[in-house]
């Protein structure tokens, strides 16, 4: 067996050799880091690094307009760095740089601040919302206001690799009405409480990816640390050969750029050679099956983002000639159009309903015999994928008696376009083309171990950013003690790439919402807010601004300006109030316990509603009731009538609590136990 230190070893000789191979062979003659562009913002009063790649041996130098400049030579491995000196916030400002028989300047370069915003979808979730389930609250107004040339946007467009890599595809621009919308919503709130309080140019840097654990954004080096990873680490590296056979293949075929565009528009109508999939005649013969209802994910089609066909062939009773018909399909993730006998019946061709029941009428004109043929063509842009409710939900009925035909079963399907970094690859659906795709040794995703890390993280290395800041967890919540490592990991991952020191970093703590009775997520809020102890970081607190109905809540603006306080007050020295009341300690007093909080010096308000008041207490049979909580001074006092001799307290902690203690800031208290009980 390779003890934990020799695997760790190994494995981060490994990848530098392998990432020394793909650098070498992918840099051209000149070239800029990816954030190295027009627009961007340059950390204020700091040592900034500037880098790229260039003709081994070659000098290369850069002058900035604001007076400072620097020569260097490339290295043997072609890459180069400077760094320059920047003063007080301002701009615009212009870079110049000279290699070789090339000049490249880059322009509208503004000095101020700048974060790495970064996360799960409640970070990527954009300012226009995921409408009409996921929606962003008083987005409309919030875009149109949205004039602001001294913030600018960075957008890391997601990708994954098995290695770090030295390149992604980012863009900067100033915020403005038409480039806000589809950024970030947490991260343009916080920007905007910063510029506004500041007074100076910030530059947000986001790179998030929905629905993805912490681990994924964390480096390999980091988490050869950990035991449960090893093997995935291990075999990551058989990977690189794959990852590049695919990217070749899906090279050979025509693409469709879905980067523009919202999310209500710009998955109609599009065209990848599959319109007589729909039809009623077409030859699915060679087709293979998949057993319905299921996530794709689960089959061999694998961790597949794209296009697919569904068709089925259906025997109903002749008595149903003649009358109106319903067919059930249950949810759908993401999109869907739906065809009976060639006849389109209904669709969800825009973002947002990936869990809403497709419920279509079947008009009496197309059923003309007791042969019915159904067509589903079925868009899946993240994570799971497909025609996955239960097998009930899955019929085509009468719309009279309620006779029903299940539809549950075989099911011939067809991958006919696969989506990768934002472009989809059209193969079409003949010859099963996409059973030639190269296959990956090992499952391969967005939910992969240091995947995130390799290819949107690393590519922004070594980037002057002031700090961080995160918004992720729902994804991890199955293993809270897990993430009580990985989230301080992560943090001293970072800090230590981006060499800057323990620069601050603020996340957000998850927002309550009915996960279902297998998931605790208190538990994970709790190891959230046990990484306090970590140096230069802080929690924003949403227990009272969450939705248990949507893991989404729409209220980013009270995120990003809950963010922005930890940052104003710890990072820029403003005298505000910026946490709200956090538990140190109880004292057991004869028939109550009283409890003492941080961030509690103005006072504690209590504000209780008809779920009462979300404090529990116990005696020694660790039997919770429901408690008597009276403030006294700056402290708690929680009792029950019925305990004569308490022992432990709990607050908010269940999945779905009520916000119910504030300090007089009008900030909210985390959710807390006294007890380590299991």
């Amino acid at each position: 067996m390779i003890r934990r230190n020799e695997a760790a070893l190994w494995f981060t000789l490994l990848v530098l050799v392998l990432v020394h191979g793909v650098t070498q062979s992918q840099t051209p003659a000149f070239r800029l880091a990816p954030l190295i562009q027009d627009n961007m913002v340059l950390q204020r009063e700091s040592l900034v690094p500037i880098w790229g790649w260039g003709i081994p041996g070659r000098t290369v130098s850069v002058r900035a307009s604001w007076g400072d400049s620097a020569v260097t030579q490339v290295e043997q491995d072609s890459r180069w760095m400077v760094k320059l000196r920047t003063h007080r916030a301002g701009g615009p400002y212009t870079l110049a740089f000279t290699h070789n028989n090339t000049s490249l300047t880059v322009s509208n370069v503004l000095v101020g601040e700048v974060w790495l915003c970064s996360g799960q979808s409640n970070m990527e979730m954009p300012l226009r919302g995921w409408p009409p389930g996921d929606t962003v609250q008083n987005s409309a107004a919030e875009i149109s206001s949205a004039t602001y040339p001294g913030i600018r946007l960075c957008t890391v467009r997601r990708a994954l690799s098995a290695v770090p890599e030295s390149m992604c595809n980012a863009s900067w621009v100033e915020c403005s009405p038409a480039t806000v919308p589809g950024f970030s919503a947490t991260a343009f709130f916080f920007g905007k409480k910063l510029h506004e309080a500041l007074g100076v140019p910030v530059g947000l840097v986001h790179s998030s990816w929905g629905g993805t654990p912490v681990e994924a954004w964390t480096s390999a080096e980091f988490l050869a640390r950990r035991p449960e990873f090893f093997e995935t680490l291990r075999r990551l590296p058989e990977c690189v050969d794959g990852q590049r056979r695919i990217a070749e293949w899906l090279g050979k075929y025509r693409t469709v750029d879905m980067q523009g565009g919202s999310g209500e528009t710009k998955w109609r109508d599009l065209n990848c050679d599959d319109s007589a999939c729909s039809a009623r005649s077409y030859n699915d013969s060679t087709w293979r099956v998949m057993h319905l209802p299921t996530l794709w994910e689960k089959t061999s089609v694998g961790n597949f983002d794209g296009i697919v066909w569904f068709r089925k062939n259906v025997t109903i009773p002749r008595g149903w000639l003649g009358k109106d018909l319903v067919l059930e399909l249950g949810p759908i993730d993401d999109m869907d159009v739906t065809y009976v006998n060639g006849t389109r019946i209904g669709d969800y061709e825009r973002e947002g309903f990936w869990s809403k029941k497709r419920i279509y009428p079947v008009p009496t004109t197309i059923i003309d015999s007791v042969s019915v043929q159904i067509a589903v063509r079925v868009i899946d842009t993240q994570g799971g994928g497909g025609i996955y409710g239960d097998s009930v939900s899955l019929v085509l009925r009468t719309g009279q008696s309620g006779e029903s035909i299940s539809l549950a079963g075989d099911w011939k399907y067809a991958p006919v376009a696969e989506l990768s970094e934002n472009r989809l690859h059209v193969f079409g659906p003949v010859g099963n083309l996409y059973e030639t795709r190269p296959q990956l040794p090992m499952s391969f995703s967005a939910n992969t171990a240091t995947v995130l890390y390799n290819a949107m993280i690393a590519p922004l290395v070594p980037f002057a950013i002031r700090g961080a800041i995160w918004y992720q967890g729902e994804s991890n919540t199955g293993r809270p003690q897990q993430y009580r490592a990985l989230l301080p990991l992560l943090i001293e991952n970072w800090r230590k790439v981006f060499s800057v020191g323990d620069f601050p970093f603020y996340y957000v703590q998850i927002a309550p919402y009915n996960y279902g009775t297998t998931t605790q997520s208190q538990y994970l809020r709790e190891a959230q807010t046990a990484a306090l102890a970590v140096r230069n970081t802080g929690m924003a607190v949403t227990l009272d601004i969450g939705d248990a109905a949507t893991i989404h809540p729409s209220n980013k603006q009270d995120v990003g300006k809950r963010l922005a306080l930890w940052a104003l007050a710890k990072t820029y020295g403003q005298r505000i109030a910026y946490s709200g009341p956090l538990y140190r300690f109880m004292k057991r007093r004869r028939g109550s316990i009283e409890l003492l909080f941080d961030h509690a010096e103005s006072g504690l308000v209590l504000r209780t509603g008809s779920k009462g008041n979300s404090f529990q207490i116990a005696g020694p049979d660790r039997v919770f009731k429901d408690a008597v909580v009276k403030i006294r001074g700056k402290a708690l006092v929680v009792s029950h009538p019925e305990i004569r001799n308490p022992v432990a307290v709990r607050y908010a902690f269940t999945n779905t609590p009520a916000a119910t203690l504030f300090n007089k800031s009008g900030l909210p208290a985390t959710s807390f136990r006294t007890d380590d009980w299991e």
